[in-house]
């Protein structure tokens, strides 16, 4: 099954600039709310509203670790419920590493993805990994448990293809 994510030039511009400041090395993240249509041999979500978290969302924020706080994660879920929308989570690698997921992103994942699939009754939900040298990305459409490659990304007209590098070994 294809998966695509829509969103405008502009709203993506404005979460990669979030995601990759040039004046804070710490990783950042942002949310973005998505319906999705499903057709015969694919899947679009289209982004109808982006969250950009600051500081205060997160109980850690370090270069190489994030941690949402419990009460941004309640305001997440209620609003994508309340827009009956999937969630569409980002966050960002600002080193030099290649676009992919890391073993504790992976971990964090694996504990995520099904109690969010759970609150969100069994909607598709999203990861992305954003690093200065592109992007890689999960889908679970089905299941909590197996995700699915991301085949591309539509920012306005140009098309953004992700790494796939974390689909190996899941």
């Amino acid at each position: 099954m294809n998966t695509m994510i829509k969103i405008s030039s502009v709203r993506w511009q404005q979460v990669i600039q979030h995601l990759l400041p040039d004046t804070d090395s710490r990783e950042q993240a942002a949310f973005l709310f998505a319906t999705s249509t499903k057709f015969s041999h694919h899947v679009d979500f289209d982004v109808i509203d982006t969250e950009l978290l600051t500081s205060d969302d997160f109980d850690a924020q370090l270069d190489d670790y994030l941690e949402l706080g419990d009460s941004t994660r309640a305001r997440l879920i209620k609003k994508a419920h309340d827009l009956s929308a999937s969630l569409i989570e980002l966050h960002s690698h600002p080193g030099p590493w290649k676009a992919a997921f890391s073993w504790s992103d992976r971990i964090g994942l694996q504990q995520t993805v099904p109690h969010m699939w759970w609150r969100l009754h069994k909607r598709p939900y999203l990861a992305l990994v954003v690093a200065p040298s592109g992007f890689d990305a999960l889908v679970w459409l089905d299941n909590p448990k197996t995700p699915v490659a991301l085949n591309g990304l539509m920012a306005g007209d140009a098309l953004l293809k992700p790494t796939n590098f974390s689909l190996e070994g899941w």
